[in-house]
């Protein structure tokens, strides 16, 4: 794991120091760390993000959307270690719950309402990292969060919560179906926002001129603390890249014995180019320490 962290260290450094800006501390799995604020991309902060906190009661906004209650077999067969509230000593459990506080407290002193979660190929563990983050966020009550897959080509959502229906989250971005038409709720704070199948012309919706209205009347209606984007894996289309100006953050999630730090390095500063990358998460690290990512409470 050392080597790991030492040679993304070393990557980008490199890249940093040849673009004469300092080079950040490298994000390590389970629980990475954000980037401080001081190294954040200089991005002036939208209006949106000037909201820091809900103007009225969420709970009776919130109420009207449909209700959905995940199998608990279902959630540990995608490992989404954070499902049940009551396990503290789930595996796992307590470096999503760790990863979760960092990424609260660096998008709230930011002012940041929009997370992006991509990876630079498939089979990272994306969307399972989105599944465990949105899950350990509604842990918390007066954190209301929002999760809204953007993966079109390849939806996945949708199998890994055992849910199945008609509308799909593309339609809400194109105007043709409201949110509450869609979205679903696992828990009274937390909403899915899915699609059921392929979606045609992804680049081209998540480039049109109907999906930054559709994304400001959600948070107008329902302000959501936190909306997480599933994005797709950036290196196989330019999904990823024509939505990175509508978010305030992204997290890159690498996998441990299949993502080169080639392919870190190139994603990373593509991204940094349109947004602020939070974070590096390494994912999939068989050979952990022993107390990485335990609560060591009884």
């Amino acid at each position: 794991m050392d080597k790991i962290q030492a040679a993304i260290a070393k990557a980008r450094a490199a890249r940093d120091t040849a673009a004469r800006i300092p080079a950040k501390p490298p994000v390590a799995a389970p629980a990475p760390a954000p980037a401080p604020a001081s190294q954040a991309v200089a991005r002036p902060p939208s209006k949106r993000s000037q909201i820091i906190r809900p103007s009225t009661d969420r709970s009776s906004i919130w109420l009207p959307l449909p209700n959905f209650v995940p199998s608990a077999k279902q959630m540990a067969k995608q490992r989404v270690v954070t499902f049940d509230i009551a396990a503290r000593k789930t595996p796992g459990a307590a470096a999503f719950d760790m990863l979760r506080t960092k990424i609260l407290q660096q998008m709230r002193t930011q002012g940041w309402k929009r997370l992006a979660i991509t990876s630079p190929g498939t089979d990272c563990g994306k969307t399972t990292v989105t599944l465990n983050l949105a899950f350990s966020l509604s842990k918390q009550s007066e954190v209301h969060t929002i999760v809204g897959e953007m993966d079109m080509r390849r939806p996945s959502l949708s199998k890994s919560l055992g849910i199945s229906g008609g509308g799909s989250f593309a339609a809400v971005l194109e105007g043709k179906a409201k949110f509450a038409d869609v979205a679903m709720r696992p828990r009274p704070n937390l909403a899915f926002a899915v699609n059921y199948g392929p979606v045609r012309n992804p680049s081209e919706l998540l480039q049109s001129s109907t999906i930054e209205p559709a994304l400001d009347d959600i948070e107008a209606r329902y302000e959501p603390d936190l909306t997480i984007f599933d994005m797709p894996p950036m290196l196989h289309t330019d999904d990823t890249l024509a939505f990175m100006d509508l978010v305030d953050c992204v997290l890159l999630v690498a996998a441990a014995e299949s993502t080169s730090l080639a392919e870190i390095d190139v994603c990373e500063r593509d991204l940094a180019a349109q947004t602020n990358v939070i974070g590096v998460l390494l994912n999939k690290c068989r050979y952990m320490d022993k107390d990485v990512g335990k609560a060591g409470y009884e």
